[in-house]
């Protein structure tokens, strides 16, 4: 289990880099006898081109868990790191930037902008940055996600598989450090989810992407290539190469 953080000096050079770490990460909601601990003492690797899920009961953290890794929440003790930035070193606006350039994000609501049409939405984050998407990169994402028909057609116009493939190319329009997908699935029927976690797998495989994924779905859980379980704020179990099956073995024993 992935419960030490490396040393980074330490690290072999054959070894894959990390997109992304969390270092004793501690997170307490409240004060005294109020108090809520959502994350006690929480040291996870992401290593680049890795598939990660993080399941639980609720309660457990996982939703914390992603929200401090991506900079949408800060935590009361430890790090956060993305490559070599630690994120407690930024202010709220480079902390904004931060996300807007080098992270991605795909929630169970679609979060499109009506009013813009698909292609307009894929490429907001860039022209928020000002400054437009590599085209080749944006044709890569297009093609991969098939989208290339309904680049035109607004949000209104697309079906609930053809929004979310929408958000999930603008998740990946500024090839970021990390994908962070909270629930991704939820929303969608079984034929669309099923679509969406294929789409993940493979710009994970294809295009070289890190996908964190929080679900409570071992069927969506099974596509990742490690499952990580959180109990009470703290990583309890990890599986390699998991199954749908060998999840909920660990779900049953886990009591989640």
């Amino acid at each position: 289990m992935r419960t030490e953080p490396a040393e980074t000096p330490g690290r072999a050079a054959t070894e894959t880099p990390l997109a992304a770490r969390a270092v004793r990460a501690r997170k307490v909601y409240g004060e005294g006898d109020t108090a809520v601990v959502a994350l006690d003492d929480v040291s996870l690797d992401l290593p680049s081109g890795e598939f990660t899920a993080i399941m639980g009961p609720s309660g457990s953290g996982k939703s914390t868990l992603m929200h401090c890794l991506a900079g949408l929440d800060t935590l009361t003790a430890g790090q956060v790191l993305v490559r070599e930035i630690d994120l407690a070193t930024l202010s709220d606006r480079e902390r904004t930037i931060l996300r807007r350039d080098r992270l991605g994000f795909v929630f169970q609501s679609f979060n499109l902008l009506p009013t813009l049409t698909a292609e307009e939405n894929i490429t907001l984050p860039a022209d928020l940055a000002g400054r437009a998407p590599d085209p080749e990169w944006q044709r890569t994402v297009v093609a991969k996600l098939d989208l290339g028909a309904r680049l035109c057609h607004r949000p209104s116009e697309l079906s609930g598989g053809q929004q979310q493939r929408v958000a999930v190319a603008r998740a990946l329009i500024s090839r970021p450090e990390v994908v962070f997908a909270d629930e991704p699935t939820g929303a969608l029927d079984q034929k669309a989810g099923t679509e969406l976690l294929r789409f993940l797998r493979s710009v994970v495989d294809e295009l070289g992407q890190t996908v964190l994924m929080v679900t409570h779905d071992p069927g969506a859980a099974a596509y990742a290539d490690r499952v990580v379980f959180l109990v009470d704020g703290a990583i309890v179990e990890e599986l390699a190469a998991p199954t749908r099956g060998a999840i909920l073995d660990v779900m049953s024993r886990l009591g989640a």
